[in-house]
């Protein structure tokens, strides 16, 4: 198609040194409709966000971009212009997070995607499409953390929950749906007195030094936790693992300390401790919907307009240094049409 059809996107690409090293780096070019991939469902784009993984990208470090040249974003909010997709019609506003967008395929910080319409949900009643960005792909990991603990048999009466990285996106809405659940939550945070108010808003009953959990400990150590969900694994999730109550349950989600797990068996076969992966790339259809009509029962989106601050397409370079250096809390919308 011609130069008419030109949009915004921050591309991310990777140039060769002589030594045959990849450099990767992300820039704010304007494409048309002929770089985008394969897809049924072509949309246009109205809201992204900054999660973990797009700082990543967008600041050139290696883990996320799979090929190149990669439009980048892990989430996208926007309504359908086109579609071969009998579910999907012009007009119809959808989300998508996951399924490989920003890292295999174009992403959604850019005006245009194009997209495979199984990997779609319906945008739920009641909830705006900047709502929808906001919970993003961290809300919606949040959410799908929930889901496991809830389908382990973890209730409210249980005991004591921690959230670690909590003032992070996963963390943030973790503590807020868990704490509108009835559960006791425990965040831990770096920026226990910069952000404790904050989180004791979300709805923490106790604020958790990140200094306790952040250095090698003990196989087995007291037992506080009914249950947990962890956005930072390495080192703090031993700790965590450590610390869970006998027969209790652990969510790993992510990896922002590490992706390494220096932990022994012993919270396994010795109190009975059990691990649960929550991967939301892959998420099946019919769990996205699920976990998508609970965020709009469950989230109090007064709150998350609280917690969320928004931008313009070029100012995603900006939030994507502060995320990586832990300097955003709560969510940040980015407005690709700005």
């Amino acid at each position: 198609m011609g130069a008419e059809t030109g949009f915004r996107a921050i591309v991310v690409d990777k140039t060769t040194d002589a030594d045959g090293a990849g450099h990767p780096s992300a820039s704010l070019c304007t494409v048309d409709d002929a770089f985008l991939m394969a897809g049924e469902v072509t949309v246009s784009v109205e809201y992204s966000s900054i999660n973990y993984k797009d700082g990543l990208a967008i600041t050139g470090r290696p883990g996320v971009a799979r090929v190149w040249p990669l439009i980048a974003g892990i989430d996208l909010v926007g309504t359908v212009e086109e579609s071969s997709d009998a579910r999907w019609v012009p007009g119809d506003t959808v989300i998508l997070n996951g399924a490989g967008l920003g890292e295999s395929h174009h992403g959604g910080l850019a005006e245009r995607a194009r997209v495979a319409g199984d990997a779609l949900v319906r945008l739920p009643e009641g909830i705006s499409a900047r709502q929808a960005a906001a919970v993003g792909t961290a809300g919606f990991t949040a959410m799908l953390s929930v889901l496991a603990l809830e389908r382990a048999g973890v209730s409210p009466d249980a005991g004591d929950v921690l959230v670690t990285g909590a003032t992070g996106g996963v963390g943030s809405i973790a503590v807020a749906v868990l704490s509108a659940r009835g559960f006791r939550v425990h965040a831990s945070t770096g920026r226990v007195d910069e952000l404790g108010d904050y989180l004791r808003k979300l709805g923490a009953v106790a604020v958790v030094d990140r200094a306790t959990l952040g250095e090698p400990g003990k196989p087995l150590q007291a037992q506080q936790w009914a249950a947990a969900v962890d956005s930072v694994g390495s080192v703090t999730l031993a700790n965590v693992l450590a610390q869970t109550r006998y027969g209790g349950f652990v969510t790993a989600c992510g990896l922002a300390q590490g992706s390494d797990l220096p932990a022994t068996v012993m919270p396994f076969i010795l109190r009975g401790v059990s691990l649960l992966g929550v991967n939301s790339v892959e998420a099946p259809r019919p769990l996205r919907e699920q976990a998508w009509a609970r965020i709009a029962t469950d989230l109090d989106l007064g709150l998350l307009d609280e917690l969320t601050c928004e931008i313009g397409l070029e100012d995603s370079f900006h939030a994507a240094e502060g995320i990586l250096a832990g300097n955003l809390h709560g969510r940040t919308v980015v407005d690709v049409r700005r």
